[in-house]
């Protein structure tokens, strides 16, 4: 069960991100209403990790999605609409006997009292997933392995592939988390929500919600969130309209033996450094030393005229996973963050192209006045000018 030591791969054929979990092919409604008014419904694909892989690749990273489908139809609509993004899809496994996860959805906000979700993913090829047969090799291949919460849900097995991915061992790559919490993923199961917080402790970067810190755990509020992850280099706790706060900093302890790995995923160029300090974009020697305090950056969120209020989260962490590779200051890497769920917000689905790097580079650069003033609405991301798609009141 071990693979390739991160960072240590040659540059041209390494993969930057390797995600994990479960992809569906989604039905998107033809129009509003109740799951039994809908007349009709178009075909897309739908899954947290694998979403991040797409947007990922789009913006020009080597990245690559593990996950396991059926052996039908829709397991090849996955597979081959996920590859049409640049992802690798080389080590997707799949199921002779059981099939692949569909969902229908009403078009409302996931938030609101009318959205509607119809899953049919009991005993789905994914739930299968298991350290016995996911390829271990593929999945510590990457600078970072992204996981998410809804993995953990889907069975048992499950559980335990996350467990095992999340322990230290010689050559982890940078373990991203984002906790994802489906409330009706937990409902009858051997296991709650709590051992979401038990993973996410065991990861470097993690990806939480204040809304689900408070439903998953009763931790209400940013400071006390990280006061129950005290492990993780860096803790992303996102705030809805009010933006994003950032915990960065060494914790004490190394995370992992492997200390270049994180050091080039991250970029940040500092001597000796281990996984989490390089992951916190800390930029000093001595990874693994005690007491190191934290740097808290808040970030305000941008003002967006919203289509769909679908895959925004997924959008938030690759883009925040993007500037990390590229070793941008923290401040840049939430600004990418906000920016790559702009562009998922502003269209009916969960996948779309990215704006283009220099044009979000522009954007993300803005001093705080100028970031303040920004309202993107649908088609921003064509704009070949930051002005040219700006709005201000």
């Amino acid at each position: 069960m071990s693979g390739p030591a991160a960072g240590t791969a040659d540059a041209a054929t390494s993969t930057d991100v390797v995600c994990l979990g479960e992809s569906m092919v989604t039905f998107l409604p033809s129009q509003p209403g109740r799951l039994a008014d809908v007349p009709s419904f178009g075909r897309g694909i739908g899954g947290a990790e694998s979403n991040v892989a797409c947007a990922l690749a789009a913006a020009g990273h080597r990245a690559a999605w593990v996950g396991r489908v059926g052996a039908d139809g829709f397991g090849d609509h996955l597979v081959e609409t996920i590859a049409s993004y640049g992802v690798d899809t080389s080590a997707v496994r799949r199921d002779p006997v059981r099939p692949t996860g569909i969902y229908f959805r009403t078009a409302t906000d996931r938030g609101t009292d009318t959205h509607e979700v119809a899953y049919y993913r009991a005993g789905s090829a994914a739930s299968a997933m298991s350290p016995d047969n996911v390829p271990y090799e593929d999945l510590l291949a990457g600078r970072i392995l992204h996981l998410s919460g809804i993995t953990a849900a889907l069975s048992a097995d499950c559980l335990a592939l996350l467990r095992d991915l999340t322990a230290l061992r010689p050559g982890r790559p940078l373990v991203s988390f984002d906790v994802n919490h489906r409330p009706h993923l937990w409902r009858g199961g051997d296991a709650d929500a709590s051992v979401l917080l038990e993973l996410a402790r065991r990861a470097d970067l993690v990806f939480v919600g204040e809304d689900e810190a408070e439903e998953a755990w009763g931790i209400v509020g940013a400071e006390a969130i990280r006061a129950a992850l005290p492990e993780p280099a860096v803790v992303v706790v996102k705030r809805g309209s009010a933006g994003a706060t950032v915990f960065s900093g060494l914790r004490p302890g190394p995370r992992s033996s492997n200390a270049g790995g994180a050091e080039n995923a991250a970029g940040a160029g500092s001597s000796g450094a281990g996984e989490a300090e390089n992951a916190a974009g800390a930029g000093s020697s001595g990874a693994g030393e005690a007491g190191g305090a934290d740097t808290v950056t808040l970030v305000p969120a941008l003002r967006v005229d919203v289509v769909a209020a679908v895959g925004a989260g997924d959008a938030f962490a690759a883009g925040f996973l993007s500037a990390t590779l590229r070793g941008l200051p923290v401040r840049e890497r939430v600004r990418h963050g906000h920016l790559m769920a702009a562009a998922v917000l502003t269209v009916p689905g969960d996948l779309t192209d990215p704006p283009a790097r220099d044009h979000a580079d522009r954007l993300a650069a803005l001093d705080d006045d100028a970031w303040g003033r920004l309202r993107l609405g649908p088609g921003w991301t064509a704009a070949d000018r930051a002005p040219e798609e700006v709005r201000t009141p």
